[in-house]
């Protein structure tokens, strides 16, 4: 195993600009606060509600739970696994190493910052790393425990996983594309080594996803041919309350401003509101580039990238209900939006190269080519959080951390007992 040097301290300003903007953070959790952000669009403002009356309300205790420590500092980990299913995690500050019991071989593996979601054709098997971090309005509380295997999921077809902000208060959706079943898990059960279904939905099996908000979910609507025609906003018990036209729906994601769903024409953003689901189309401009059909950002960030079949980025800003299109010499295989002080996109370039961008579009650091096969039978992946960014190369099993605001320099070489032919970065 390579040497290992402790990251330096998330800074004060990072931690206050994101502490900020938490808010919505628990309300998408199925709570409210009193953020400093202005409402999202349909929220009525939450001003005469203390951010701790917000979390008594979900009784989720800031995050905590039985046998968890707090920690002074995120405790970041890295999952690995490898093509058969062997499982290690690593601790990115003291570089300590444990080997975690075997899942299923992967097909595709999700994150949430604290779980893993290990998918194949038959189902989802659920790594919990012990490690998480708790957006509280105006501060964090980040916790570790002991690592653990909650359980599986069971369906047909390589799930669609969609996540929310909060890894031990609201939900975790699960879409199984062949049988067409759409499932909310319980993640304050799922914090606690459980697996609990709240709603399990049989629909027209198609390529669609399930994708929690507050106490219920949108969920995507197909016709026979299996065509996804629009969203449907579902309460707690699978009751339609709300829909909106998304023609072919690809992509989620969750910020602390509404939940993401990419269409054909633009982007739908979902927003709790006085018990509903306030749903609102953002449409690309026009003469726009093709549709971006994945997203990826920093954990909660308002802005995030899309990729779609274009050579560039889409950058979807939340608060603003605006698209910016950032051209390319080629499509990225990865990119992902930063959106901090000075609102780096990081992206993966066909070459394996990581280039980093500024706000206006311009490249200001790039790596040399890191990947070395992206043929290969692993999936690569592309995180970031608020210092640093994780690529591995399934090829060589190895994963680069890259000081993405200090020239893209790589800071270190990571190894482990186990191939990195899939990660995923913890604590987060």
């Amino acid at each position: 195993m390579s040497p290992y040097s402790p990251r330096p301290t998330r800074s004060a300003g990072l931690a206050g600009a994101a502490a900020g903007a938490a808010a919505l953070a628990l309300l998408l959790a199925g709570c409210s606060a009193s953020p400093s952000d202005a409402p999202a669009p349909g929220q009525a403002s939450s001003s005469d509600a203390s951010a701790d009356d917000a979390t008594e309300d979900t009784g989720a205790g800031h995050g905590k739970i039985e046998g968890a420590a707090e920690a002074p500092e995120p405790p970041l980990h890295l999952v690995s696994i490898d093509a058969g299913g062997s499982v290690s995690l690593l601790d990115l500050l003291d570089g300590t190493e444990t080997e975690l019991d075997d899942v299923r071989a992967p097909q595709e593996v999700s994150t949430d910052g604290r779980y893993a979601f290990v998918a194949d054709e038959h189902g989802v098997d659920v790594i919990d790393s012990g490690a998480w971090t708790w957006d509280h309005v105006d501060h964090f509380h980040y916790y570790r425990a002991a690592p653990a295997a909650p359980g599986s999921i069971a369906g047909e077809g390589v799930a669609t996983i969609a996540t929310g902000m909060l890894s031990t208060a609201g939900s975790t959706g699960v879409f199984f594309p062949e049988s067409g079943e759409a499932v909310l898990l319980d993640n304050g059960a799922l914090s606690k080594g459980e697996i609990s279904e709240t709603l399990r939905l049989e629909v027209t099996p198609h390529d669609g996803l399930i994708a929690p908000i507050g106490e219920g979910a949108l969920v995507t609507d197909a016709n026979r041919d299996g065509d996804i025609e629009r969203l449907r906003a579902v309460d707690a018990e699978g009751t339609e309350t709300d829909s909106i036209a998304c023609v072919d729906a690809s992509g989620t994601i969750t910020t602390r401003l509404a939940v993401v769903v990419g269409c054909a024409d633009g982007a739908v953003l979902a927003t709790p509101s006085d018990g509903a689901t306030e749903l609102t189309k953002v449409a690309y401009p026009a003469d726009a580039a093709p549709p971006a059909t994945e997203f990826s950002a920093r954990k909660g960030r308002p802005t995030v990238a899309g990729l779609g079949d274009g050579s560039g980025v889409w950058l979807l800003d939340t608060r603003e209900q605006s698209w910016r299109w950032i051209a390319m010499p080629e499509r990225p295989l990865a990119a992902s939006a930063v959106d901090d002080e000075t609102e780096h996109l990081v992206a993966l370039a066909p070459d394996g190269s990581v280039r980093v961008f500024d706000a206006s579009g311009a490249e200001t650091a790039a790596t040399e080519p890191l990947i070395t096969d992206a043929d290969h039978d692993g999936q690569v992946s592309l995180t970031v959080d608020a210092q640093r960014a994780y690529l591995n190369d399934p090829a060589s099993g190895v994963v680069s951390e890259i000081d993405y605001a200090d020239g893209a320099r790589v800071a270190r070489t990571l190894e482990s007992g186990v191939a990195a032919d899939f990660i995923a970065e913890t604590g987060r």
